[in-house]
């Protein structure tokens, strides 16, 4: 039985997405994607099932993922689900409409908060001084 494992990164939440031969189910963290909130979430997930509507059928999607907050963690997810359905499908089109609708969806975005620096409040802010 072929089986595929795909992980996706945002921020600190990582997603492992495994796909396997199927009725169309889609889970995450064992909770069916049709009831997962909150709804902006699940609406930005849904974003990689879109262009894969005609393999979706076919196929069982589960995905683990931890660490991060929510959105970071939705975004995630959507990396690791298209990854995992264009490994699965060796399908080129694919591919590139994934690339062509949003870069994100196969390449992890890079960006993380700036770590917080000694003498402030935050990583740029300083405690400002008073002389008088």
């Amino acid at each position: 039985m072929k089986v595929v494992v795909e992980s996706g990164k945002r921020k600190t939440a990582v997603a492992r997405a495994t796909v396997r031969e199927g009725k169309g189910r889609v889970r995450i963290n064992k909770i069916p994607l049709e009831i997962y909130e909150p709804e902006l979430a699940r609406l930005k997930i849904e974003e990689a099932l879109v262009f894969a509507s005609s393999i979706l059928d076919s196929v069982d999607i589960e995905v683990n993922v931890r660490g991060g907050g929510f959105m970071a963690q939705a975004e995630a997810v959507r990396t690791a689900i298209a990854r995992a359905l264009v490994e699965w499908t060796n399908d080129s089109s694919l591919r590139d409409a994934y690339l062509k609708y949003d870069r994100t969806l196969l390449v992890n975005d890079i960006r993380y908060k700036e770590p917080k620096k000694f003498g402030g409040r935050g990583a740029r802010a300083r405690r400002q001084k008073s002389y008088r």
